[in-house]
């Protein structure tokens, strides 16, 4: 297959494929699979055309952890061009960090933020699935805590052109890491702001995109860490010539797609003889709320965790009333969990399914996929392994489930970390409950690491798509 058919091949592949990969109109975005990166074409060595002349640097085009160039990129700045956006009506950026860490407390919170979410709304549910408090991070919404905007620093930038959908009606996602620092093992807390950038020209597809993968590339060209950091600069904050900055009030949420989206990954403690609290993964949307016009005022609303169904929907004996339904819809989905590629076996999870929060960490608890569906026998297992011997797959039922397990949120974060997955696989390493880290690279002090699955997994996959899009010919 020639590169030079990369676009007409995705946009062939969007209409057929069973795989729900390709994310369309109405569809619930995938939050790390999906658009392009999902159907990649692979040439043929010998078949196709010459080697690759297009190479990537990971480090600086796909994955960015300098210190010197993130150190423009800190909670501050992130949260003072949101406000900024709104133009300044509404929350300061001060008050907009703690509205977010307040909605891990009970109402009525703090009296700034009055009439805001919170974790007690409809009874600590969400999508009528548990959402917990968190006092401890609900602690950095006083005023005067010690844990505030300026705690927080940028430790990786994270380009994701592969989710653009084949159509291009966006150009992917652009993602900042924020990890509270100075860090400790009981005192870890990261926001990630994860921004779905618009396309100017839809009508173009995915050339509309081009300028964007052409900027990325060619920082691998550019040996200057100063000028990088001013080129991503003007990426997330300005815009290049054309195109939206990264950073902007309408790329978490607040659209009429409900694109893009702010994860956080909690790990706070609340001190040393309080009881210890697992490692707590939620998802937002930033939304600007009118109802007190004219000024209109931005505010984070808790939302589902995408592609993370709720884990006791897998419990064969669930009284669940959406149970019946989750395990149906499942069975539809396990062909595509049995693609044995680690980089491409996937699953849509309708957001009636999605759960309120993402436990990463407590055995048994409901968000252990393989502890709720159990050793079996269930009509359940029975079904799910008619359906893999129908599309001649050899693996178990409990493979499957260990697949689904590990793209959850807590399942690629920890649960399925260096544990097998079936037909040989083994789901790659976190470090420690994370994939970007705080810490330094053992290799280079001057960046922070970055853990062994998106080193030695998900980024070459990365660099692969990339450099296939740019190595295309648009026709």
């Amino acid at each position: 297959m020639s590169h030079k058919h990369f676009n007409r091949v995705c946009l062939v592949a969007a209409a057929a494929s069973l795989l729900g990969a390709c994310e369309g109109p109405g569809e619930a975005p995938h939050s790390d699979r999906g658009g392009i990166g999902m159907e990649m074409p692979v040439p043929t060595p010998g078949v196709d055309e010459a080697p690759a002349t297009v190479s990537i640097d990971i480090r600086r085009s796909l994955a960015v952890t300098e210190k010197s160039i993130l150190a423009r990129f800190g909670g501050r700045r992130v949260f003072t061009k949101l406000v900024a956006d709104n133009a300044g009506a509404g929350f300061t950026p001060e008050q907009l960090f703690r509205q977010l860490w307040d909605t891990q407390n009970p109402a009525p919170g703090q009296p700034d933020l009055a009439g805001m979410p919170h974790c007690t709304d409809m009874g600590n549910t969400l999508n009528g699935f548990p959402y917990v408090c968190r006092p401890s991070e609900g602690g950095q919404a006083r005023t005067g805590s010690v844990i505030n905007l300026d705690s927080y620093a940028a430790v990786g930038l994270y380009n994701r052109f592969d989710l653009a959908p084949v159509d291009g009606s966006n150009c992917g996602e652009y993602r900042i890491v924020l990890a509270k620092l100075p860090s400790a093992p009981a005192s870890r807390n990261f926001m990630i702001f994860e921004a779905v950038l618009p396309n100017p020209q839809p009508a173009l597809g995915l050339e509309g995109c081009r300028p964007v993968a052409n900027f990325w590339a060619g920082l691998s060209a550019d040996a200057d860490p100063a000028s990088r950091a001013s080129k991503l600069e003007s990426f997330y904050f300005t815009g290049l010539p054309g195109f939206e900055p990264v950073v902007a009030m309408s790329h978490y949420g607040n659209n009429p797609g409900s694109l893009g989206q702010v994860r956080t990954n909690q790990f706070l403690q609340g001190g040393p003889n309080a009881p210890p609290i697992p490692w707590m993964m939620r998802e937002f949307k930033l939304v600007s709320d009118c109802t007190s016009q004219p000024a209109c005022t931005l505010k984070f609303v808790p939302a589902t965790v995408k592609t993370n169904p709720f884990g006791g929907l897998f419990n064969p004996t669930s009284t669940d009333p959406r149970a019946s339904a989750f395990q149906s819809h499942f069975i539809s989905q396990v062909a595509s969990l049995a693609i044995n590629d680690l980089n491409r076996f996937n699953h849509s999870v309708p957001d009636q399914f999605n759960a309120a929060q993402s436990d990463s960490q407590t055995r048994g608890g409901a968000d252990d996929y393989l502890a709720q569906f159990g050793p079996g026998p269930s009509p359940f297992h029975q079904a799910i392994g008619q359906e893999l011997a129908r599309v001649g797959s050899t693996l178990t039922p409990h493979d499957i489930v260990a697949r689904a397990q590990a793209l959850s949120c807590g399942g690629c974060h920890q649960r399925n970390s260096g544990r097998p997955v079936g037909g040989g696989l083994t789901w790659p390493a976190s470090a420690n409950f994370v994939q970007s880290t705080e810490n330094d690279d053992p290799a280079d002090p001057g960046r922070f690491a970055i853990s062994p699955a998106l080193r030695d997994q998900f980024l070459p996959q990365r660099k692969a798509v990339l450099e296939s899009f740019l190595q295309s010919s648009g026709s």
